[in-house]
């Protein structure tokens, strides 16, 4: 077994909704070799490799934890919206003449090839900002989930037009944040120019169950509509109520003030 990293650790973080590349490979260059990708940044340390995303997701292959640390304090001067302190962590292995091979979190492959090590760091990229999708969905069907359960039990929800507009705007924002960036689940464009990775990329994915949890992703959704439009129901029909009695209270006037003629 032959290593070229000092560690043998994949991690795997997303530490903002979005980087831009440019300037990081401006202030990375004076330092490092750096090579951009289309979506993509690669920095070729002496002891491992690091692949920075522009949505935001950072990818190190065997660099030590110092250098991790340094790392990220650099990026903090790119970084909005402040990094989470959760890292996904994987092991590899390279091993002479072998096929890319998964199990239990641990990956082997034959060579420490950019392209290669580059493709399989899309699917990581990928998982933890599938994450962060997942998380940021189940949050808000939990936070929503009693007024489904308070409807059903009453009738009505107890949250004032203006609040129940809000809540309705949350609701929207939410889904519209996933939606609008959904797109970053797709296969990258990267594998246009090399076809030849696709594979290790599709393994890792198959690995990560991103199919699957991509169609879970859906149906989170989905229930986030089914929120959307039941709140627009009830505003509509509380809007109808206020109308209506409005309506009856001025039928009622005018026909005091008929008898009173």
């Amino acid at each position: 077994m032959t290593s070229n990293f000092s560690s043998q650790l994949i991690e795997v973080n997303c530490i903002a909704d979005t980087l831009e590349l440019k300037a990081i490979q401006s202030q990375f260059a004076k330092h490092f070799v750096v090579n951009r990708y289309r979506d993509a940044l690669h920095i070729d340390l002496p002891k491992g490799h690091v692949f920075i995303f522009d949505y935001g997701v950072v990818v190190t292959w065997g660099i030590s934890a110092a250098k991790k640390t340094d790392l990220m304090e650099d990026l903090k001067a790119f970084n909005t919206t402040g990094p989470t302190e959760h890292w996904e962590v994987y092991q590899f292995n390279l091993v002479d003449d072998a096929k890319l091979s998964i199990c239990n979190d641990i990956f082997t492959l034959g060579a420490a090839k950019t392209h290669t090590l580059l493709a399989i760091s899309h699917a990581f990229a990928q998982s933890r900002k599938l994450e962060v999708f997942e998380s940021q969905a189940e949050s808000t069907i939990t936070h929503n989930r009693h007024l489904a359960k308070e409807l059903a039990t009453t009738g009505n929800i107890k949250l004032s037009r203006k609040k129940l507009a809000m809540r309705r705007g949350a609701l929207f924002q939410t889904k519209n944040d996933i939606m609008l960036r959904f797109s970053l689940l797709d296969v990258p464009e990267y594998f246009w120019d090399y076809p030849a990775t696709q594979e290790d990329y599709l393994a890792a994915t198959k690995y990560l169950e991103l199919t699957q949890r991509i169609e879970l992703l859906n149906l989170k959704l989905e229930t986030i509509h089914e929120l959307f439009e039941m709140l627009a129901a009830e505003q509509n029909h509380k809007h109808s109520s206020f109308l209506e009695w409005i309506i009856i209270i001025l039928i009622a006037v005018e026909i005091v003030l008929f008898f009173v003629h």
